[in-house]
């Protein structure tokens, strides 16, 4: 029996812009099991940024509930929703949010810091998750001495360090050539096989195609949401 890890009920957020208010998400009501792989896809203005803000916790919804691993955390505050994300969620950004002083081991360890373990403790778990990515003899490097692709490692050691509920990759490989998007995209794939839950971001569609359902958006409706065959 597969295991929801995220539920969100007939979901809506609008921002007030001066006089106007816009309806980034109308209703959107979607269940996503535990080990799934989602794209959410979309052209600009869709929603599909809201909908990924408010299930990274990042953004609450104004109405209806979202429910993550069984908590209803649209109702939770800053810091509770500051907790539920260091938890939970691993992110993976478009422009890899490194720290450009830290070395690789440093940047991965940095959620551990707010986990509370010791430092002896966080390089430990740190090294073991580059590692998993391939890079563990890159531990010492700083961003700048390492290519885009290996950056965007880092970033998904990182995300994976504190073996969250879901990994949210946004636009992962935005800035990144096309040899090594799809290298990035094979990493993503063998995450998968070993059970993580991911959920993207993505408007391309030779990189959605990884994903094993897409989830389309249209003017903060769900448009369609299918299996992919693959």
């Amino acid at each position: 029996m597969q295991k929801e890890v995220i539920r969100t009920i007939n979901i809506a957020r609008s921002y007030q812009m001066g006089d106007e208010v816009i309806h980034a998400l109308k209703s959107v009501s979607i269940v996503i099991n535990r080990g799934e792989y989602v794209a959410f896809m979309g052209p600009s203005g869709s929603g599909k940024s809201t909908l990924m803000n408010i299930v990274g916790c990042l953004d609450t919804p104004s109405t209806g509930e979202y429910f993550l691993s069984g908590k209803n955390v649209s109702q939770m505050d800053d810091n509770e929703l500051a907790e539920i994300r260091n938890k939970e969620i691993g992110f993976v950004f478009q422009t890899f949010n490194l720290l450009p002083r830290a070395t690789s081991l440093d940047n991965v360890a940095l959620p551990l810091v707010y986990a509370g373990y010791s430092k002896a403790e966080r390089s430990e778990i740190a090294q073991k998750s580059l590692e998993s990515v391939g890079l563990g003899n890159r531990s010492k490097h700083r961003p700048n001495e390492l290519s885009g692709g290996q950056r965007q490692r880092v970033a998904i050691a990182r995300a994976l360090v504190n073996n969250p509920s879901i990994i949210l990759a946004d636009e992962p490989t935005g800035n990144l050539d096309s040899k090594t998007s799809h290298e990035i995209m094979d990493l993503f794939e063998l995450l998968y096989q070993k059970g993580n839950t991911i959920i993207m971001v993505t408007h391309e569609e030779d990189i959605a195609k990884y994903a094993h359902r897409i989830i389309r958006l249209r003017d903060g409706l769900v448009e369609s949401d299918k299996e992919n065959i693959r």
